[in-house]
């Protein structure tokens, strides 16, 4: 059976913490491999990147593989062809699938029609690669996580479902912030806190960042939002990260973005360009953590 990265939950304990120090390990010596040397990748993406694509593309080349990129613009994706004969076809021509898309279900119809594994690079529902990248930023500078506490700000989206999922796996403290109506989904946070995750909400912005080592964000409107822009800016008023906010966070808080910002508005300029801002070396871990997973994915 092939190996998926769905979500976090389908590492275990174990192989969540084996695939960071992993990761860790990859970036420390520069890794270049070969278990993927005449092997291909198909990235599926029905959402625009930077990060991820690149990333992935780069990731793969380190391994010793090759990328096939595909669009609904540019193939029969989102056309006519169901989705599972999409799978079950890619899963003849290539080694793994990379998919960057809508719902989770896309995710669930490619894992359960296709024979080869399946990389949730981000749903609507969650983004697992870039938080275990984001773990990673975080364990590099705190290897012991169970002295950290990790604010989140904003939106009850794909990354800070995510953030609750990796909360189950890794001892850290969760403090999120959300606006009233804009919470993250309710039954992945009673799996979470049922598990043993250490996760607090309010809906005080100011007093989830109190305290915290790592202060977190993203923008308030994700793609496919953008018609709400204006309802989220006043829903969100009082939770833009700026140095006012972050001076409430631990001595030598860092902040982090997944980027693409909207400087301004969920974060001011001053701090993403301070020396509190860790953004960039989380986008470099994207390529990291993403090596550590094919490599996961595709081991015998």
């Amino acid at each position: 059976m092939p190996r998926h990265f769905t979500r976090i939950r389908d590492l275990g304990y174990e192989g969540a913490w084996k695939l960071l120090q992993r990761a860790k390990e990859m970036k420390d010596t520069a890794h270049r491999g070969k278990i993927m040397e005449g092997k291909t990748a198909i990235l599926i993406f029905e959402k625009a990147s930077t990060r991820t694509r690149v990333s992935f593309e780069m990731a793969v080349r380190h391994l010793g593989g090759s990328t096939i990129f595909m669009t609904p613009a540019e193939s029969q994706l989102g056309r006519s062809e169901p989705l599972r004969d999409t799978a079950r076809v890619l899963s003849r021509y290539a080694d793994c699938m990379v998919v960057r898309t809508f719902g989770q279900s896309k995710i669930t119809e490619l894992v359960e029609y296709g024979s080869i594994p399946v990389i949730n690079a981000l749903t609507d529902e969650g983004h697992p690669c870039q938080i275990m990248g984001d773990v990673l930023t975080m364990y590099e500078r705190t290897p012991d996580l169970s002295t950290v506490r990790v604010a989140w700000v904003g939106d009850g989206n794909n990354m800070a479902n995510s953030w609750i999922e990796a909360a189950v796996y890794f001892p850290f403290e969760l403090f999120m912030a959300f606006p009233e109506g804009y919470e993250p989904d309710r039954d992945l946070l009673g799996y979470a806190l049922n598990a043993g995750a250490k996760i607090f909400l309010t809906h005080d912005p100011r007093m989830a960042v109190e305290g915290a080592h790592y202060v977190n964000t993203d923008v308030w409107a994700s793609m496919g939002q953008e018609e709400e822009q204006k309802k989220r800016e006043a829903a969100f008023k009082g939770y833009c990260i700026d140095t006012e906010m972050m001076a409430l966070a631990a001595p030598d808080a860092k902040f982090m973005h997944c980027l693409p910002a909207h400087r301004g508005e969920e974060v001011t300029d001053e701090v993403m360009e301070s020396p509190a801002s860790i953004i960039f070396d989380q986008a470099e871990n994207r390529l990291h953590i993403q090596k550590a997973i094919l490599e996961w994915a595709l081991s015998e």
